[in-house]
């Protein structure tokens, strides 16, 4: 059985909830990436913040990214999946919430992300598809 960590992108950075836009952006630039989990000072996910929230939660309203922080952005708890689970289970996940990254946890510990591009390095042509056409389903 093909598992959540086999599949990830190991080693995912968090941006403490505490911490501004402006050092997320750079966060995302740095790493060259579209999205962060956001970490609470207790080391628990409480959240993902993309690029497009702080253009469009933030600076589109009005919003001040130097004093902004991620965490007023990670709204709700959120959808994880097992480091241990199977690969179904994560695609379920993901089409089931619609999220295009998925982070991975081991017991309490952020171990890696799934994204869209980790299940079409690794899957079929047709998970893929059906995968991007369920997550983007709702959202036209």
């Amino acid at each position: 059985m093909t598992s959540a960590r086999d599949l990830m992108t190991a080693g995912a950075e968090c941006i403490g909830e505490n911490e501004t836009l402006v050092e997320a952006a750079r966060k995302m630039r740095d790493l060259d990436v579209g999205a962060l989990p956001i970490c609470g000072e207790d080391n628990r996910l409480k959240g993902m913040l993309t690029d497009r929230d702080i253009v469009v939660k933030c600076i589109a309203d009005g919003g001040e990214p130097g004093s902004a922080t991620a965490g007023q952005f990670g709204a709700g708890k959120p959808v994880t999946i097992g480091a241990d689970d199977s690969v179904e289970e994560a695609l379920r996940t993901m089409s089931e919430h619609q999220v295009r990254r998925l982070p991975v946890i081991d017991g309490h510990d952020l171990v890696g992300i799934i994204a869209q591009a980790d299940i079409a390095r690794h899957l079929s042509k047709g998970a893929t598809g059906d995968l991007v056409q369920d997550i983007s389903a709702a959202q036209v």
